[in-house]
């Protein structure tokens, strides 16, 4: 349990009871369809190579089958979390398997008459290696002739080095295959440019910072959990597909490409093995609402393209398909459970998307769109489609953003005060007193939004104001008990834990080694640019050449009116060139102070004034991935 966590209200309990009814909770079949074919139970803990946990499946035992909810989880996301405590090595038709729920996202394997062909690689290398160790030991021990990532999400290329050696892809001995014109700039640049931010809000999300329990974090929805400081790796695809129909013979098997671009990820594709009639749609169709928006923060999907690439891959391969496999989740089996689960899953992001415009055409904003849209029962009463990821209400809402933009429409909220000057004026007209007054008689009456809207002024205001912290962290918590997606459970949960506590230490890196070292060097330059203090270099005039020796390319870089640039070539008005390989030049981009000691290990050569980058060094900043949320 959670320290300082408390029990959930009567209100809580009431609203959880109540929610049974809207349930099919006789319904047991996914029950079966989790367990089917399973081969062998989870090992036990996912290590490091230092010994470290990186995931202990004992952390989930309070999760039972024979248990009902607790009154502190929501009833839908218990019965979830249950399918997704179903571990282990499952054979998913002849010559395919999964290891599942070992981490976040699934490791699929097929088996080639001569190799074998990994279909994503989990989040990190050590829960790859050990699912790879799993399909050695009672599947084959074929060497792997091919790795495909299904698209750009650090969850499906992060544990590559726990499936195949780098030299091997280097070689070509062992291809990458992987979807989009641009799969690297997609890949590396959503985790690097916008990190450090990311990472915080996924903090939240995901539910590291909380105890696993019935107060706690449940699962993810789509997966288990997210490991405890994954080793995440990365290797560069080395054949991208570009277009639907495109075909590879791995292994003596046909894979078929579907290319879908701007769905769940910016690159995505779903692939079609005819000798198995084995398909999978990557994640644009999971036994779960996706998101149209992520919280973490990402690009806005477009909801729209979900529906449109499920259709074309009903037409082109719906009649055949056999078995349906995911990266997250249980497969679904035989032909008419295929087609009903994906246009179930097609008609579903098509309604959030037309319904959510038909609202905005008539004038409504965002907020009042998402209290209003619900799916049809035949949608709604769906597993699949309910909102253990996505939700609903976030999803109405992203797709505002994605047709509309940031602003709601309504003049109010075009240009506001910032929140703590808002905050500050409006406990100044209202009175602290008369705010904590409202706010406790709104908890007892458990309207929990209202507390939290009505409070968080205060706390923002006069964040040493202990009550205010203490009843807004009490308003979270209770919303968090009754959230049916667990990223709403865990940033509620989470905020909750902060406001008592304070900031806890970031568990894991916003991106690793690898990332880093693997970004194009474009990227690299976006990711430098970002960290410019733009003030400081309103007067700056700093301009260095690179000389990238291992890549044999030249980027000339140049700062000027508060704005890093960079592009191919060199200039005749560089102040300085720095020339070695990619992984030194990039050490002393992001820590130009570096640069002297990098020299004199005859890493990298400096010709011209060295001052240019103590100047640069001094219009960097830095990141610190325990910024506050909330709190001013």
């Amino acid at each position: 349990m959670c320290q300082g966590a408390k029990p959930p209200t009567p209100s809580t309990v009431s609203l959880n009871r109540d929610a049974v009814a809207r349930y099919d909770m006789a319904d047991r079949e996914d029950f079966t369809t989790a367990r089917r074919g399973l081969i062998a139970e989870l090992p036990g803990n996912v290590t490091g190579a230092d010994g470290s946990v990186i995931f202990d499946p004992s952390e989930f035992d309070f999760i039972r089958d024979d248990v009902e909810a607790p009154d502190s989880v929501e009833p839908s996301l218990w019965r979830q979390s249950q399918l997704l405590r179903e571990g282990g090595l499952f054979e998913v038709t002849k010559g395919l398997y999964q290891v599942r729920n070992n981490d976040i996202a699934n490791l699929t394997v097929v088996e080639g008459e001569d190799g074998l062909i990994v279909v994503d690689c989990m989040s990190g290398v050590e829960a790859a290696r050990q699912s790879m160790e799993m399909i050695r030991t009672h599947v084959s021990d074929k060497p792997v002739a091919a790795v495909i990532y299904t698209h750009t999400h650090v969850d499906h290329y992060g544990g590559v080095k726990g499936v195949v050696d780098a030299d091997d892809v280097a070689s070509g001995k062992v291809p990458i295959i992987a979807p989009g014109h641009q799969f690297d700039k997609y890949a590396l640049g959503e985790n690097v440019i916008a990190g450090n931010a990311m990472a915080r809000r996924s903090f939240y999300a995901f539910g590291p910072l909380l105890d696993h329990g019935p107060r706690g974090a449940i699962t993810c929805g789509i997966g288990i959990a997210v490991g405890n400081g994954p080793s995440v790796s990365y290797i560069s695809p080395t054949d991208l597909i570009t277009e639907t129909g495109a075909r590879r013979e791995i292994a003596g098997l046909e894979f078929e490409f579907l290319y879908a671009p701007d769905t769940e990820a910016p690159e995505e594709m779903h692939i079609w093995i005819p000798q198995l009639a084995a398909l999978t749609c990557a994640e644009n169709a999971n036994h779960t609402l996706h998101n149209v928006q992520t919280l973490r923060g990402a690009r806005t999907r477009d909801a729209r393209n979900f529906a449109r690439y499920l259709d074309e891959t009903l037409e082109r391969w719906g009649a055949e398909a056999q078995v349906h496999y995911g990266p997250h989740t249980w497969p679904v089996w035989g032909n008419d459970d295929i087609v009903s689960f994906l246009e179930s899953q097609r008609d579903t992001y098509k309604y959030v998307h037309d319904q959510a415009l038909r609202l905005a055409n008539k004038g409504y904003t965002p907020l009042e769109a998402a209290e209003v849209v619900e799916l049809p029962d035949e949608l709604a009463r769906n597993w699949a489609n309910r909102g253990y990821h996505g939700t609903l209400h976030h999803d109405v809402r992203a797709v505002f953003t994605k047709e509309l933009g940031m602003w709601d429409g309504d003049p109010v909220s075009l240009h506001p005060h910032p929140p703590v000057e808002s905050a500050k004026r409006f406990v100044a007209f209202v009175g602290a007193d008369k705010i904590l007054d409202e706010g406790r008689r709104a908890f007892e009456s458990g309207d929990y939004r209202w507390v939290a809207e009505i409070v968080h002024p205060l706390v923002f205001a006069q964040p040493d104001n202990a009550a205010a912290r203490e009843l807004q962290a009490d308003a979270y918590e209770q919303m968090g008990y009754q959230a049916e997606g667990p990223q709403w459970r865990g940033i509620f949960l989470s905020a909750a834990l902060e406001l008592r506590e304070g900031i806890r230490p970031a568990p894991y890196r916003a991106a690793g080694a690898d990332t880093v070292a693997a970004m194009p060097i474009d990227i690299l330059f976006d990711f430098v640019a970002v960290h410019i203090v733009g003030e400081k270099a309103a007067n700056a005039d700093i301009r260095i050449d690179f000389d990238f020796a291992d890549e044999d390319v030249r980027w000339t870089m140049w700062v000027r009116r508060g704005v890093l640039h960079a592009r191919k070539g060199t200039s005749d008005r560089a102040q300085l060139t720095v020339r070695g390989p990619k992984q030194a030049l990039t050490g002393v981009l992001l820590n130009p102070a570096l640069a002297q000691q990098l020299q004199n290990a005859g890493s990298v050569e400096l010709e011209g004034d060295p001052q240019v980058l103590v100047r640069l060094g001094e219009l960097l900043d830095s990141f610190d991935p325990r910024f506050p949320i909330v709190t001013p």
